[in-house]
């Protein structure tokens, strides 16, 4: 089931404690890169937030002070770096996500580097509709599972409790 995006903005006022992602990679923890639209802070934000209750530290690139404050080569660099370093590359498919420059192409940069496995797609809904299941058939997805939980499925359907010791 998709995750609802006002589930994830109500989500997203709750206080995150978190170690860097650096510290995070360094002590072994789940981590994650989250490739969003700024548009969808919010939800990022929430999303954060709702996998950190499972233990997981999500990457978002405009937390990072390392960040330059204006997209150049510099900033290409950083997120490709994180991406090949994090454990799993999130997608949230959003409107605004699906029409993005930078979203696509970080897929695309996933794709290439990561393993399948790791390639989750998090589809959310809204009014207008659901997004992200133009992915499903290539990439694991996502979803908000009965009882708050997260749950990981393959392109068959076939799905399991994302944990924060376990990798999918």
């Amino acid at each position: 089931m998709a995750f609802a995006q006002s589930t994830l903005l109500s989500e997203a006022s709750r206080t995150v404690l978190r170690k860097s992602i650096d510290e995070a990679v360094r002590q072994g923890s789940p981590t994650a890169f989250l490739s969003h639209s700024h548009r969808d802070a919010l939800l990022a934000k929430g999303l954060q937030a709702r996998l950190s209750r499972l233990d997981w530290d999500v990457y978002i690139d405009w937390e990072d002070t390392a960040m330059p404050d204006r997209p150049s080569v510099v900033t290409a660099e950083r997120i490709r770096r994180k991406i090949v370093q994090l454990d799993l590359f999130l997608f949230l498919a959003t409107q605004n996500s699906m029409t993005s420059r930078w979203c696509p192409w970080e897929l695309g940069y996933a794709d290439g580097k990561k393993p399948n496995s790791s390639i989750l797609i998090v589809q959310t809904s809204d009014s207008s509709g659901t997004y992200g299941s133009e992915y499903l058939e290539l990439y694991r997805h996502l979803d908000e599972a009965s009882g708050g939980g997260v749950a990981h499925f393959d392109k068959s359907g076939n799905g399991r409790m994302l944990r924060g010791t376990a990798r999918p």
